[in-house]
């Protein structure tokens, strides 16, 4: 996997829910939900550059430090300020995207990539990539149109959130699904969805009017889809809808950013 160049002190570990690879992301190998089908790809393949950026200022520090003294970290989810972006390319893979400054890096996440927000913890980024040894791709048009790629994209969303837990239920739609031609003459789809997770709060209660159904979660999730090198690109956004109000700008910016590119041997 790329390594990144810059500032951040190692990230703590951390793993997401598992889940299956999408069917036009297979692997010409078996897949282990704490695994990648690049787990052989070197380490050293990947060229960073930064922006340079004004920083926070003492009081929004100040007043974080507070606010997580008094209520703890896990009880919070709020979105921070703009502080500019990094600029991350993958010279081995064929990629590249900028990605919030503050954001940091995830390993082992069973992505190609993976950037989250250290504060928003349900905030996060990732890149996932069809194997080069089984796809054959000519253009992201081999999806079809982008309304029936927004539906492929909503399906595998629903199929790697499946819950076994008794009263969950998930509710979807699709929000908008375009194409665009970016300013590498290249075609990119780009699907969002909401997804709402619901659950009771007493699974194992006898009595119907004891299991009150809640609202979990509530998230937007984008894609751009690309395809270079006769491979599947895909870029993964996903937020709580409360914080995509706030945040709208930068995550467009994100997907704006997205770019395939040619890799010669």
């Amino acid at each position: 996997m790329a390594r990144i160049l810059d500032s951040f002190p190692p990230p703590t570990q951390l793993t997401r829910p598992t889940r299956s690879r999408p069917p036009w992301l297979s692997c010409s190998m078996p897949v282990s939900p704490n695994s990648t089908c690049f787990s052989s790809i070197p380490h050293n393949k990947q060229l960073t550059k930064a922006f340079a950026v004004p920083r926070r200022n003492a009081m929004a520090l100040i007043l974080s430090s507070y606010i997580f003294s008094e209520v703890g970290f896990n009880n919070i989810a709020f979105a921070q300020q703009s502080v500019g972006f990094r600029e991350y390319i993958d010279q081995f893979d064929g990629y590249s995207l900028k990605y919030p400054q503050n954001w940091i890096q995830v390993r082992g996440a069973g992505a190609d990539i993976f950037f989250r927000d250290p504060f928003v913890l349900d905030e996060n980024l990732s890149v996932e990539l069809s194997s080069p040894s089984s796809s054959n791709y000519k253009s992201v048009e081999d999806l079809g149109p982008p309304e029936e790629a927004g539906k492929k994209v909503l399906k595998q969303y629903l199929t790697e959130f499946m819950s076994t837990r008794l009263g969950v239920r998930r509710e979807s739609n699709i929000i908008s699904t375009s194409s665009r031609v970016a300013d590498d003459g290249k075609l990119y789809y780009q699907v969002e969805v909401n997804i709402k997770s619901y659950a009771n709060n007493n699974e194992l209660a006898v009595m119907p009017q004891e299991r009150v159904v809640r609202l979990e979660w509530n998230r937007r999730y984008m894609s751009v889809l690309g395809v270079e090198n006769n491979r599947l690109y895909e870029l993964r956004l996903q937020t709580p809808e409360n914080v995509f109000v706030e945040e709208e700008n930068d995550l467009r910016q994100v997907m704006d950013s997205f770019r395939v590119n040619k890799v010669t041997v």
